[in-house]
C-alpha cells in the first residue's frame, strides 16, 4: 500500500469517528482549554491538553447515521479540505484562527478580557464554520462514495 493511500485511510477513519456528535461537541466545548497551558506556562498542562485534542477525534465510534448537524459539519469539512475551495468558509476559518491568536496572546499576557473575548469569538466563528461545512456536505455529499 502506498503511503498516500495509507494517509487517506487514516484521515478517513479519523473524520468518520470525529463526526460522532459527542466527539465534535466535546472538542468544541473544551476549546478554552488551549489557553490553560499558555496562561499557566506549564508543559504538563500543554501535554494534557494536547493529548485530549489528539485523542478526542478517535475516542468515540463512528455515528450510526449522518443526520446530526455536527456529523454533517465534520464530514463536510473532510470534503471541503479535499476540494480546497476558496470560499466564505476559508475567510471564516481565517477569522477563527485570528481570534484564537488573540486569545492565546491574551493568555500569554495574562489579560483575561482579550483571552476571553478571543476564545469566545473563536467558538462562535467555529459554529459559523460548521454551518458552512454542513451546507457544503449537503451540496457535495453525492461526490462522497460513502453516503
Amino acid at each position: 500500500m502506498r503511503s498516500g493511500s495509507t494517509f487517506a485511510g487514516v484521515r478517513r477513519t479519523v473524520f468518520a469517528r470525529h463526526s460522532n456528535p459527542w466527539s465534535a461537541w466535546s472538542r468544541w466545548a473544551t476549546a478554552p482549554l488551549i489557553l490553560v497551558p499558555v496562561w499557566m506556562r506549564s508543559w504538563p498542562h500543554a501535554a494534557a491538553v494536547g493529548a485530549w485534542f489528539a485523542v478526542n477525534p478517535v475516542l468515540f465510534p463512528e455515528p450510526a447515521d449522518r443526520r446530526a448537524w455536527a456529523t454533517k459539519a465534520i464530514l463536510g469539512e473532510e470534503l471541503w479540505l479535499a476540494g480546497h475551495p476558496r470560499d466564505a468558509a476559508l475567510a471564516v476559518d481565517a477569522a477563527a484562527t485570528g481570534a484564537g491568536m488573540i486569545a492565546l496572546l491574551g493568555a500569554w499576557r495574562r489579560r483575561p478580557v482579550p483571552a476571553s473575548v478571543g476564545i469566545g469569538a473563536l467558538m462562535v466563528l467555529l459554529l459559523w464554520y460548521w454551518e458552512l461545512m454542513a451546507r457544503y456536505y449537503e451540496t457535495h455529499r453525492n461526490a462522497d462514495a460513502r453516503t
